[in-house]
């Protein structure tokens, strides 16, 4: 008798999070499964959790254990949480990665900088052709979304049709790249549809979306009324935007120049790969120096707040010879992501200080967003009706709503977070194993892991500040009483005015003839009576317990 096979989906990242995201599906025995990946993302640090992190990739870790079973790599667009991790983990899964062109240029120049063959990246038919990897044909199927070349995937398999939507909205006049199809749509979901994995973004939003087409008028009207220099800025990925700000700028007799490598390169993509057409010319920022202040717009980089970005750049000070004065108009083209809005609250603080006009989405329709609403998605539901919906790309809030919502049109709603391995194939669809998954960590050039223990170190010594202190043990096992000790964020001085360095090392030197020879002559015990210590005399000075280094250094005979 042979095993009954089966077809499984778990999710890796981007389930239960907004970011990340990596998904798996399986087909054959359980246990020898058939494996395709779709997307490889990553996510990004914030100060409070994760300081000093530079991104956040997958734990991929069981897949790697599988690595042999691997038949593709399928990425959905070109935004980071779904390409950003490529480069970082192809050599630990190493298949071919397939993705359309404009995605595909960008996932080169990461295996390209990661040190791999750029030819593992195959450039991806769109439907109706195919791309087959083991068990599983996929479809390149083009949807909306804030980038060009934006895909679902429609997966058959012996068990039947899955589709996982990636990022999308439903625009049927996106400015940039394909509009909404209802009709493939219908002819997709018309042979039965066993499982959609579908984007939960915006489910709470109950109005119906908006296209990106309705925005030239607003924001032609804001630059027209503008009586100094604008600057625009939203996501560089959003080609459509920054076509709509570039046509809208140059309508109203300003000359454009566009700032920050990232807007560059993908201007470059954009138009390598066909999909950016007629973009207005562009000034360097060097030309753009010549030009009247009521003649200029920029477009720049920096819409959520990165330091590093044009915009933090022009809210402080002056950029590439360009600065902002009052009188100015800044506009925000661009929604902020949430655990974004500490940065760019600052820039634009920075920028009113300076007596700029800040405009932001609050003001009036200047944004819209890639993701589909709460009757997009319902909208989609009843164009395929799925057996399952299975929503991903979300927090958990988001996956329970629209579970909700699937299970109130008859449609079974699984709710499977990170790790939660699902089967799809069967009379009982539902979770059938769980996987320990975790984060992996972009340190500089160091990968930490989650649970490694370097980042909560990292934050100990951010939240409690460090005392280093230095003791001598000489050649007769007898512990030396002058210390030095050192602080590192934490004060010089006590409540009372006292140095508090001189007053631990006062209390060491009280504390350590008492000390007895057994923990003298054990560097662990030494350690923590000297750390018990110092604690003791921060917390009754200055109310803080801090972190402890303590250097032992013995003396050895002649």
């Amino acid at each position: 008798m042979t095993d009954r096979n089966r077809l499984i989906y778990l999710p890796l990242g981007g389930a239960g999070e907004i970011g990340m995201n990596c998904y798996v599906y399986g087909y054959g025995p359980a246990g020898k499964e058939r494996l395709i990946v779709v997307d490889l993302g990553v996510s990004f640090p914030d100060m409070d959790g994760t300081p000093g992190v530079d991104v956040i990739i997958p734990d991929v870790a069981w897949l790697e254990a599988r690595r042999d079973r691997i038949d593709g790599i399928f990425i959905t667009h070109a935004h980071e949480d779904h390409v950003g991790a490529v480069g970082h983990l192809w050599g630990r899964l190493q298949a071919p990665v397939h993705c359309r062109r404009f995605t595909a240029i960008h996932a080169m120049r990461k295996l390209e900088e990661a040190g791999h063959d750029i030819a593992q990246v195959r450039v991806a038919p769109v439907w109706p052709e195919a791309v087959t990897a083991g068990p599983f044909t996929v479809q390149f199927t083009p949807v909306s979304h804030s980038i060009p070349e934006a895909s679902a995937l429609v997966i058959d398999t012996p068990a039947g049709r899955v589709v996982h939507s990636g990022d999308f909205k439903i625009d049927r006049d996106p400015v940039v790249g394909e509009p909404f199809d209802e009709e493939m749509w219908r002819q997709i979901g018309q042979d039965g549809v066993v499982a959609y994995i579908c984007d939960s973004t915006n489910v709470f939003s109950r109005h119906p979306g908006r296209s990106e087409s309705q925005l030239p008028e607003p924001i032609g009207e804001l630059i027209a009324g503008a009586k100094g220099l604008v600057v625009a800025t939203t996501f560089a990925s959003n080609i459509a935007r920054l076509k709509t700000l570039a046509d809208a700028g140059m309508a109203n007799g300003r000359s454009i120049c566009l700032m920050g490598r990232a807007m560059k390169r993908m201007v470059g993509a954009a138009t390598e790969a066909g999909v950016l057409t007629n973009f207005p010319r562009t000034l360097s920022p060097e030309e753009a120096t010549d030009v009247p202040r009521e003649n200029l717009m920029l477009i720049v980089t920096g819409s959520q707040g990165e330091r590093r970005a044009a915009s933090a750049a022009l809210s402080r000070s002056s950029y590439l010879g360009h600065e902002m004065k009052e009188g100015d108009m800044f506009l925000f083209s661009s929604k902020t992501i949430p655990g974004n809005e500490v940065g760019v609250a600052r820039i634009k603080n920075a920028l009113a200080e300076k007596g700029v006009d800040v405009i932001d989405d609050s003001h009036g329709f200047y944004h819209v967003s890639g993701h589909a609403n709460r009757p997009d998605i319902e909208a989609m539901h009843d164009i395929l009706r799925p057996r399952i919906v299975i929503p991903c790309h979300g927090e958990y809030r988001h996956l329970r709503e629209h579970a909700q919502l699937a299970l109130a049109k008859g449609m079974a709603g699984i709710i499977a977070a990170n790790g939660s391995m699902v089967e799809l194939s069967g009379n009982a669809p539902g979770i059938v194993d769980y996987i320990e998954v975790s984060k992996t960590y972009l340190d500089g050039t160091a990968f930490v892991g989650a649970l490694d223990g370097v980042i909560r170190d990292r934050m100990k010594l951010a939240l409690n500040g460090l005392v280093a202190v230095a003791l001598i043990v000489d050649e007769d096992d007898l512990l030396l009483e002058d210390s030095w000790v050192q602080l590192r964020g934490l004060p010089e001085l006590t409540n009372g005015g006292a140095d508090l360095a001189e007053m631990i090392e006062d209390e060491l030197a009280s504390a350590m003839p008492r000390f007895n020879a057994k923990t003298v002559n054990d560097d662990d015990k030494l350690e923590e009576a000297v750390r018990r210590v110092i604690r003791q005399v921060c917390m009754t000075e200055i109310g803080k317990k801090p972190e402890v280094a303590v250097l032992i250094s013995r003396l050895m005979a002649a």
